[in-house]
């Protein structure tokens, strides 16, 4: 096999970000051409010229193509799919529909932000809580999924307070209203007795993630934050086995030895063919009222590790004591954040550039869904 085979393999575990299929199997992946210095020229074909996915599907192939070895750079070209290759793309989609046996009551449109680090201490479920907060305030239905079971800390963060409730054999999050919008969060900080340790082995707290995905309800929901435990042990590898179209959020703080941690996140996705949808960089340096910028932990980890992996740096979140107080407080501060706030323009980053929620997307779903209707009325 030469490097456009691999290319192509490896492409064939990269889902459409809307319809969840693999974009080789759906006939998206054309000519594949690698110049002698390595440099690649992938053909996308796309289901309507005008997607508003294009520019994520851009990243996601560019992403993808460069992990494999001997590829120096990609180009993606985009074209329109023929009416042919609309139908055999459609039959694709409803031979998946009849076989997939949905494993959760998630919707597959719906994007999966998972909010991870290579270490703790650089705010990670801080960032989580006030990303889900602003997504909410934007008017979304955000599910929030607290996967660090043992260090659970986002019911806390929110302010929420059980019960869980469970009907029909279905755990219930707890909402809350925020705005426009509407937080559903489920958390082991709902479940278990406040203050105690939970002395569980691996396996148990797997089980524990997975029954958070598979039996609670998470229907209607626009996006589902997931805040991961640090590292890239076993509830990590239990989210990508549940999740495939999840897509990480890197935080890390200015200092490169964190970046360097968190790198190791990154070639955990990889490794596990998820995407990286950007780096968040947390306590960044900030200007006093002096005029003095202050920078205690260090300044550009979070900028060069956005330059290695490739991806955006989505937000650089300076360090205040504002946001420690109001996580203490149960409020998080992206609710009372002006509209010029970091966490709203991360938010609207998410929404609008890296992962559009399903009302926002839908140019494969409604092109294939008209002509499903067309066909049926042949």
């Amino acid at each position: 096999m030469g490097l456009p085979d691999d290319i192509r393999a490896r492409l064939g575990d990269l889902p459409d970000p809307e319809l969840g299929i693999s974009v080789v199997e759906l006939g998206m992946i054309g000519a594949i051409t690698v110049g002698p210095e390595g440099d690649a020229v992938v053909s996308v074909a796309l289901t309507t010229a005008g997607c508003p996915l294009r520019t994520q599907i851009t990243r996601d192939v560019r992403e993808t193509a460069r992990q494999v070895a001997g590829v120096r750079a990609v180009r993606v070209e985009f074209s329109e799919m023929g009416p042919a290759a609309k139908r055999a793309a459609l039959e694709r989609v409803r031979s998946a529909a009849q076989d997939r046996s949905a494993l959760t009551s998630l919707a597959p449109a719906v994007p999966v932000l998972a909010i991870a680090s290579g270490k703790g201490g650089v705010g990670k479920s801080s960032v989580a809580a006030n990303l889900a907060v602003s997504l909410a305030r934007l008017g979304h239905v955000v599910g929030v999924l607290d996967a660090d079971v043992w260090g659970f800390s986002l019911t806390r963060l929110l302010g929420v307070t059980g019960p869980v409730e469970a009907t029909g054999g279905r755990m219930h999050p707890v909402r809350q209203r925020v705005g426009a919008g509407e937080l559903r969060v489920l958390s082991m900080g709902l479940l278990a007795e406040d203050g105690r340790a939970l002395a569980w082995r691996g396996l148990m707290v797997q089980k524990a993630v997975a029954q958070f995905l598979e039996d609670a309800d998470w229907s209607g929901i626009d996006y589902l934050v997931v805040d991961t435990p640090p590292g890239t042990g076993d509830i990590p590898m239990t989210l990508a086995r549940l999740l495939p179209r999840l897509g990480l959020v890197l935080v890390t703080t200015p200092s490169r030895a964190a970046s360097r941690v968190a790198a190791r996140s990154a070639d955990f996705a990889r490794g596990h063919h998820l995407r990286i949808l950007g780096v968040v960089e947390n306590m960044a340096p900030l200007t006093c009222a002096h005029g003095e910028v202050l920078a205690p932990f260090g300044a550009g980890g979070g900028q060069s590790l956005a330059d290695e992996l490739g991806v955006p740096l989505l937000a650089s979140i300076p360090l205040q004591a504002a946001l420690s107080a109001a996580a203490d407080e149960g409020r998080p501060l992206a609710l009372d954040e002006p509209a010029d706030g970091e966490f709203l323009a991360l938010a609207r980053r998410v929404r609008d550039d890296l992962a559009p929620p399903p009302g926002r997307a839908g140019c494969s779903a409604r092109l294939l869904d008209a002509l499903d209707r067309a066909v049926a009325t042949r």
